[in-house]
């Protein structure tokens, strides 16, 4: 059993709590995910199985796109909703939308972020929510994300109440915590703030739509039938240039060796290595002393596997 199961997560459950029960109910040890996400969150969660687990490095740096919402009066320990109130601050005035947008053009591009207390960037080996829980403060790495894009989703001219909620779309990069866009968020609006609801809408290529729930993967399993559901190895790297071999140079492969490639291939950074019976052997990278020759990077088969 190999490939990747797009779960669509449910809230009120870790992405390792949805590892540990995916792997009782597919009976398979061999699964990870591609990427955190908070208990609350829910939403695309691509979960690799058997060999895929290999591939997890390049489905977790994909771009990730997220709705959620954010809301304006009182931020939290947690930056989510699930946190003790911090600060409040009744909305004492009317934003206009003009002004909101403005805000959410002004974190578009590269950002410089700092990771909330409540997450699991580590500092001197422990994990930030670790010290967060035991009242320590620590200092925080800042990190540089990317936002491709940030759309309001809300059709009001203006905003107004002693709380503000309105919701958004955003398409960011790996690394990138959206509970503490909502917090920049409010910031500049003149207010505390913190995200009340978020849901990925994909990771990478892989949307929604194409996610299934734990009940409907229960039920292929037992119609027997569950590997329906798998995204194939094949299909995850089709992002990379294939290149396909046979004899000499695919044993070279499963050995790790160093290889020319097709002129035509030389412009790509990585490329995906197939047998000729179609079976991804390994990913491959430029080769820094030498830009003629192509080294690997992963190798996804060994050499008994084949024969």
């Amino acid at each position: 059993m190999e490939g990747i199961v797009l779960l669509h997560k449910p809230k009120g459950l870790t992405s390792h709590d949805c590892v540990f029960k995916l792997r009782k109910l597919l009976r398979e040890k061999k699964i990870g995910h591609t990427g955190t996400l908070d208990p609350d969150v829910t939403g695309v969660l691509p979960i690799c199985v058997g060999r895929a687990t290999k591939l997890v490095e390049y489905l977790t740096s994909d771009t990730k796109t997220y709705e959620g919402e954010v809301t304006l009066g009182f931020s939290t320990t947690t930056e989510d909703a699930s946190g003790e109130v911090v600060e409040q601050k009744s909305v004492e005035r009317v934003i206009k939308r003009e002004e909101v947008l403005q805000v959410l053009q002004s974190l578009t591009g590269q950002l410089q972020q700092t990771p909330p207390m409540y997450s699991a960037v580590k500092v001197n080996g422990k994990k930030l929510y670790e010290y967060a829980r035991k009242g320590i403060e620590v200092e925080r790495p800042i990190r540089t994300i990317t936002i491709d894009t940030f759309e309001l989703l809300d059709d009001r001219e203006t905003f107004e109440g002693e709380e503000i909620s309105f919701r958004f779309r955003v398409a960011c990069s790996k690394g990138t915590y959206v509970r503490t866009l909502a917090v920049m968020i409010g910031e500049r609006l003149g207010y505390p703030s913190h995200m009340s609801d978020l849901i990925r809408t994909a990771s990478g290529k892989f949307t929604l739509e194409q996610c299934y729930t734990f009940e409907q993967l229960e039920q292929f399993v037992e119609e027997g039938n569950v590997q329906e559901v798998f995204i194939s190895i094949d299909e995850a790297l089709s992002m990379f240039p294939r290149f396909e071999v046979d004899g000499e140079l695919e044993q070279k492969i499963r050995n790790g060796g160093i290889i020319k490639v097709p002129t035509e291939l030389l412009s790509s950074e990585r490329i995906a290595i197939y047998n000729n019976e179609g079976r991804c052997l390994a990913i491959y990278q430029t080769y820094d002393k030498n830009p003629s020759l192509f080294k690997p990077e992963k190798v996804l088969v060994n050499n008994n596997e084949l024969k």
